[in-house]
């Protein structure tokens, strides 16, 4: 966990020097995004909250993305986590939205997906998705791996869009 709240302390510094705020909707990484972010002392400053939306009732009752919303996507793909991405920022009124979705292990999903496969989304001044493939069935190794690339990219967006 030590290295995700290094990522969220630079994000953290980053984003309240710059009077931003992030939102997030995470899948399998099982909230390890918003919790890393959430460590870091002052967050209300730059953080408005996240969901974690396992299920499509979750997304449903916690992002008000109904079935209809979803037609045509693909969970675990890139515009789907871009959708999820928008979504919460655009709930929460955030200047970043920030989402992961994915198959966790130790089997894939039913897509096709195999475990240690999911995509993250940054949407906001501007928008960039990344498909990550661990290749391995550790389900918390992966978890991990995918808190890490979402908070990655968010932190590599930021720097390319200065405030």
């Amino acid at each position: 966990m030590q290295d995700l709240i290094a990522l969220a302390e630079t994000l953290a510094e980053r984003l309240k020097a710059r009077g931003e705020t992030v939102a997030v909707a995470e899948s399998s990484s099982g909230g390890l995004v918003s919790a890393a972010l959430l460590a870091v002392p002052g967050a209300s400053a730059y953080c408005q909250g996240g969901s974690v939306v396992y299920t499509g009732r979750a997304r449903w009752r916690l992002l008000d993305l109904p079935r209809e919303a979803v037609v045509g996507f693909r969970s675990a793909s890139e515009p789907y986590a871009l959708l999820l991405a928008r979504t919460a920022r655009e709930q929460l009124q955030a200047t970043w939205g920030l989402s992961e979705t994915g198959a966790a292990g130790p089997t894939g999903n039913a897509y096709g997906d195999a475990a240690g496969h999911t995509c993250v989304a940054v949407s906001g001044p501007i928008e960039m998705a990344r498909t990550l493939e661990t290749g391995s069935p550790d389900r918390a190794g992966n978890m991990h791996a995918f808190a890490v690339a979402a908070l990655e990219l968010l932190i590599a967006v930021t720097q390319e869009h200065p405030a």
